[in-house]
């Protein structure tokens, strides 16, 4: 009887075991995911961090980032203005597809009737069946209605500004008369309806910070999206007048601050060989705003162009468990690459019934390959200005930054980028066979994209009547 009794008991231990073994199995297979924090700031030029070049903005943190991982110099966002870059990100696909573009308007604004369509897959979204608690930081700018908000488009929690940080109140200016007060909401509900921007990095780095503690037992997406440097400019006391660049300086380094204060959070709580940490900016710097914009460093024109400086953008990448540090790697690679890159480590599954212009970048950043994106192709609104092969870059249309007049070319320009980066001496001449090749390359791409509804042209009708009457 009592060896029955025994065997029962150890019978039941062996049980517990391995159930004990199996929770502990699932719970280490689940923190093998890997966390991940994506930053991306607002109107960044390339030029604008001290490891990107810039000899006066002081940007440490940022510049360990690269030393800790990877520089990529020939990263691009997908548009040149802010709500389609946006949508390219989450989606991983230009956003000339979803109609996230427009024909007379090129971003989302507060008199904007429509936002991103249901249909399109966000990252959080591919995430979220994966494991992942998801929560955005910063603006949005793809719909400010309930039904477009982060929320309700795979984040679990939101703090920030529904678009960008100009888009208010403002009885200087006829438009801004037409704008509510800039308000901040924390998930669907505002908190602030005035909100004073001086404090809004620090309150935005709190809310990182608190999400990653929160969410430190369990694997993570956190998209990060600061309003700045986009203006107007504000910076905290504790960095006002603090750079030598000014009020843009300070904004800058006030951002290498915040990204520090998350990188430090992550060091405290183990989590730092576990976390991909992508920084990089939607386009290239506001450079009509004077010293209020930023730099694009050797690149050519900025925010609102198709040349390199509209669109080419500082990037940097970490990953210590993953990613060999001191890299520079200047193969193309875009923003909606990062989409299939994330969803793919992460075990998510990528969207099958639609195209995804993204590409895995995972083998390139580990060495095991040179290159996963090889054709690039710039939109300006919903028109094929430029495209990019390897080195070689044709232009098609040109425009002057917020300037509506298109400039079509009847022969189109053709630049070799690694020879000239900045877009100055135009060989189309001396390789026809070149232009011929990027010729059909743009063809075939624009007969490829389907006619859909653009997005952007949906507005209060009454309410942009009253543009420059009031």
């Amino acid at each position: 009887m009592k060896n029955l009794i025994l065997e029962k008991s150890k019978f039941k231990m062996r049980i517990a075991q391995t159930i004990l073994f199996l929770f502990l199995a699932i719970s280490l297979n689940a923190q093998k995911k890997p966390n991940v924090i994506l930053i991306f700031v607002d109107d960044l030029g390339y030029g604008d961090l001290g490891c990107f070049g810039h000899p006066i903005i002081k940007t440490p943190n940022l510049d360990k980032i690269a030393q800790n991982g990877a520089k990529l110099t020939s990263f691009y966002a997908a548009a040149n203005v802010c709500s389609p870059s946006r949508a390219a990100l989450m989606t991983g696909r230009l956003p000339v597809r979803s109609g996230m573009t427009g024909k007379n308007y090129d971003v989302l604004f507060p008199y904007s009737t429509n936002g991103l369509p249901k249909y399109e897959i966000t990252m959080p979204e591919a995430l979220k069946p994966a494991g992942y608690s998801t929560g955005m930081v910063g603006k949005w700018h793809m719909g400010y209605q309930k039904e477009f908000l982060p929320t309700n488009n795979g984040f679990d929690y939101y703090y920030g500004i529904p678009y960008s940080n100009d888009m208010r109140y403002d009885s200087s200016r006829p438009r801004g008369r037409l704008f509510p007060k800039l308000y901040m909401l924390e998930n669907e509900k505002i908190v602030e309806n005035d909100y004073d921007q001086t404090k809004m990095t620090k309150d935005y780095t709190n809310k990182v910070v608190d999400f990653i503690e929160k969410n430190k037992n369990n694997p993570f997406f956190m998209y990060y999206a600061p309003n700045f440097p986009h203006t107007p400019l504000y910076a905290s006391k504790d960095f006002l007048g603090k750079s030598k660049r000014g009020l843009y300086g300070d904004v800058v380094e006030e951002l290498d601050w915040s990204v520090g204060k998350i990188m430090e959070t992550l060091k405290k709580n183990n989590l730092e060989e576990n976390t991909l940490v992508i920084f990089t900016s939607d386009n290239g710097p506001w450079t009509i705003r004077g010293v209020d914009g930023g730099s694009a460093g050797l690149l050519k024109w900025g925010k609102g162009s198709c040349w390199e400086g509209g669109m080419r953008v500082p990037a940097v990448i970490q990953w210590p468990s993953k990613i060999a540090p001191n890299q520079t790697i200047d193969c193309i690679s875009t923003t909606m690459d990062l989409f299939t890159t994330i969803v793919k480590l992460a075990g998510g599954q990528l969207p099958t019934d639609r195209v995804i212009d993204g590409n895995d970048l995972m083998p390139v950043w580990t060495g095991k390959a040179n290159e996963a994106t090889e054709t690039f192709f710039f939109y300006n609104k919903n028109e094929l200005f430029a495209v990019r092969k390897g080195a070689w870059k044709m232009h098609l249309k040109s425009v002057v930054p917020y300037v509506p007049e298109i400039t079509l070319y009847q022969t189109p320009l053709l630049y070799n980028l690694e020879h000239d980066p900045s877009e100055q001496f135009n060989v189309a001449a001396k390789y026809p066979e070149i232009v011929n090749e990027l010729q059909k390359l743009a063809d075939d791409h624009s007969k490829s994209i389907p006619k859909v509804h653009y997005i952007f042209d949906d507005v209060d009708n009454e309410i942009v009547s009253k543009l420059g009457r009031n």
